[in-house]
């Protein structure tokens, strides 16, 4: 079996992307942009999911039939491949992050230069992207409520996410008025922030995996007892003095 890349180079990219567009998209399976969230989520998600858990939610539910082992095998790689940079972006240190590690995401021309205005619907940067992460994220619902429910900062980046999926944004101020219209450039701006909030959650996934050893002192010995070091003397007049 071959390993697959550490990340998708532009040809392979394109390979992906037309085969959920051909594939998944017409089983309500996911696109590029989607799954780019989607496996984002999974890999700073509370706990693992294997892969035969979360590649079937790609598809729509059920993976396709390929023609053979060998295009079934290229097509693993490629997920596999994409899993990995999702993984290294996460992971990244720094304040550049590079090209191949971006996420993944359609972004119109500037609607400011277009000649003819955007219609709306055109304008929904990273609404995919945050659907995909969501729907990640409901494969380990009650591990995730948990994170929220201790962390008012993945809560934030949550309501962020929230933003982009849903284009709405509730003041918090007053929670029934009704919600505002996300605009194409706070779109833009949280979708700027997306590596480094997956940083952070990458960092608290760490932590919160990272056993705890309690450091443990060896029993001194009772005031009355023998000195452990030979002196014949109770320790209480030895070594316990110290």
């Amino acid at each position: 079996m071959s390993t697959p890349p550490s990340f998708l180079d532009d040809n392979q990219i394109e390979r992906l992307s037309s085969l959920l567009e051909q594939r998944a998209v017409p089983f309500k399976g996911l696109n590029l942009e989607a799954l780019d969230g989607f496996l984002s989520a999974l890999v700073v998600a509370p706990v693992p999911a294997p892969p035969d858990q979360w590649q079937p939610q790609v598809w729509g539910g059920q993976p396709p039939r390929w023609n053979n082992e060998d295009e079934a095998l290229q097509v693993q790689n490629l997920l596999m491949g994409h899993w990995n940079m999702c993984a290294a972006r996460a992971r990244f240190e720094g304040e550049d992050l590079p090209d191949h590690l971006a996420p993944l995401m359609w972004l119109p021309e500037d609607p400011e230069q277009a000649e003819e205005a955007l219609d709306e619907s055109e304008l929904d940067v990273g609404r995919d992207w945050a659907m995909g992460f969501f729907t990640a994220v409901m494969l380990h619902e009650a591990e995730w409520d948990t994170w929220l429910d201790e962390h008012a900062w993945i809560e934030e980046i949550f309501d962020l996410l929230d933003q982009l999926a849903s284009g709405e944004r509730i003041d918090p101020e007053n929670p029934e008025a009704p919600p505002a219209r996300v605009s194409y450039r706070e779109r833009l701006d949280i979708c700027m922030e997306l590596p480094a909030m997956l940083a952070d959650l990458n960092h608290h996934r760490v932590d919160a995996l990272t056993p705890r050893v309690p450091i443990r002192r060896d029993a001194e010995p009772g005031r009355n007892d023998d000195c452990p070091c030979g002196s014949g003397k109770k320790y209480k007049k030895c070594c316990g003095l110290n």
